[in-house]
């Protein structure tokens, strides 16, 4: 968001919980910054400033406030709406691309100069790109203090530092304190199962997204029960066990990991964000879609929808041509027979296959049309070789280029794959079959262009609106 200086400070003096995570507050004073919503007494205006996000405040100097947590902000809407390099690059860095890297590197994956690069992110976020990874790093770290047993050299591991000095040189620095002297000493000793809340903007649809993923659930590997979402992971041949709930109270959900190391910890996380798409604000989707009568009342009905993203981007990529032209119910059964086929067995537990475990695979193997079958074959060979690119920071264009290059992934296969691995809030399926049926009942409408030309009045958040189309279209179908 633009800083208008007078709307951050309503905000701040209302505690205006809509604005929480939007911008931070430094005090001059006490060389402290804080979230508008922070509880302690405030501060008188001349002694304040705003900044965009977390990084922008620590690289001026300012430390976190201990009472409010900004790292306990949630979502991070300063990085929507950025430019395309901007939105890559924080991706990047979700994936460590810093914690060992240079932002030479950095910028030449994403074909820019470094220079042009710290430029864009001081235009965008008020912080270099160090700064931002930095932050990043020790955001986790102080929420694992405070909300885990793991010991310090687990948290340094996880986040991304090297080794625990450097962790205890860069919290001190910050915080101006060791690590160890926030700590809760009253923290219960740790079990086998790791737990994090991650907090989202309310309102949040936790049964709308529940259903979507409980009817895609490939047996074996995935499932929901009593409104949690469980699946298998592996790790270095090791496997653990992922759970998601929802706690209304805390206005987060709660991850539950069984690891068998923790150094991969942030990346587990960040998927579990991705998937769930916490990084929504509702009330800026609703401000849009909300133009739209009928989409105003699928809105009021569902408020808090979101799009899902991806776990494995793999496995979704597969289960997009799987489920061309069959149901959602057909598609699952096969993506469950081809896990039982292919995947790994690992004590017991089955784990869906890799691209490399597909390279060689005949098509006759497969339980679905030959056509498909072979789609998938090239596909796992297309994304084993590096000539399709199924990471986050891909640009969308040229995602959906490489996809539909192979013989049996179209437009709508390569859509729809973009829309869930990027989590790009403006893609729109516009030719799909469930749409266009709840279209022409709800609207009228007669073709995709129709559908179209009507979805510019709901940019840039299509995905949304799409997802509530969907929504509709069971309810309206029994």
């Amino acid at each position: 968001m633009d800083l208008d200086t007078r709307t951050c400070e309503q905000a701040r003096q209302t505690r205006d919980p809509r604005f929480d995570g939007r911008f931070f507050v430094g005090v001059k004073t006490t060389g402290i910054f804080c979230r508008p919503v922070c509880p302690v007494r405030q501060p008188k205006p001349q002694n304040v400033l705003f900044f965009k996000t977390a990084a922008a405040a620590t690289e001026a100097g300012f430390r976190p406030c201990l009472r409010c947590r900004p790292e306990a902000a949630p979502g991070t809407p300063a990085w929507c709406g950025t430019s395309t390099s901007v939105t890559r690059a924080l991706r990047l860095i979700q994936e460590g691309a810093l914690d060992s890297g240079s932002i030479e590197t950095l910028a030449d994956r994403l074909g820019i100069t470094s220079r042009h690069l710290s430029r864009l992110f001081q235009t965008h976020l008020g912080a270099s790109p160090i700064a931002v990874a930095q932050t990043r790093r020790l955001q986790f770290a102080k929420k694992l203090i405070d909300e885990t047993s793991l010991s310090m050299t687990d948290i340094a591991l996880a986040s991304g530092y090297g080794s625990v000095r450097r962790f205890n040189d860069h919290f001190r620095r910050v915080y101006n304190r060791p690590p160890s002297s926030v700590r809760d000493r009253n923290r219960p000793t740790p079990d086998n199962l790791f737990r994090i809340k991650l907090p989202y903007r309310k309102p949040y649809c936790w049964a709308s997204m529940t259903a979507f993923l409980a009817k895609r659930a490939i047996p074996g590997v995935e499932w929901v029960s009593d409104g949690t979402w469980h699946r298998h992971i592996e790790l270095d041949g090791q496997t653990g066990l992922i759970s998601v709930s929802h706690s209304e109270a805390d206005q987060a959900l709660v991850c539950g990991l069984s690891l068998p190391s923790t150094q991969s910890l942030f990346t587990w996380v960040e998927r579990v964000r991705n998937l769930f798409d916490l990084n929504a604000d509702p009330q800026e989707i609703a401000a849009t879609l909300s133009r739209d009568k009928v989409l105003k009342k699928l809105l009021a009905a569902h408020p808090g929808v979101r799009v899902p993203g991806a776990w494995d981007n793999f496995e979704l990529a597969v289960r997009a041509i799987v489920g061309q032209q069959i149901s959602v119910t057909g598609a699952t059964t096969v993506m469950g027979r081809i896990a039982e086929r292919f995947g790994s067995r690992i004590n017991g537990i089955t784990l869906f296959p890799s691209a490399r475990q597909l390279l060689h695979a005949e098509p006759e193997e497969f339980p679905m049309p030959q056509s498909r079958a072979r789609a998938i074959i090239h596909l796992a060979q297309a994304v084993d070789s590096g000539t399709v690119n199924l990471n986050r920071w891909v640009d969308a264009e040229t995602l959906r280029q490489s996809l539909t290059a192979i013989n049996g992934i179209g437009d709508w296969t390569a859509g729809y794959i973009a829309m869930r691995v990027l989590s790009d809030p403006d893609a729109f399926l516009h030719a799909d079959l469930v749409l266009l049926k709840v279209a022409r009942q709800l609207y009228g409408d007669e073709h995709s262009g129709a559908l179209l030309a009507r979805s510019a009045d709901w940019r840039p958040w299509r995905a949304y609106a799409g997802m509530h189309l969907w929504q509709a279209a069971t309810q309206l179908n029994g």
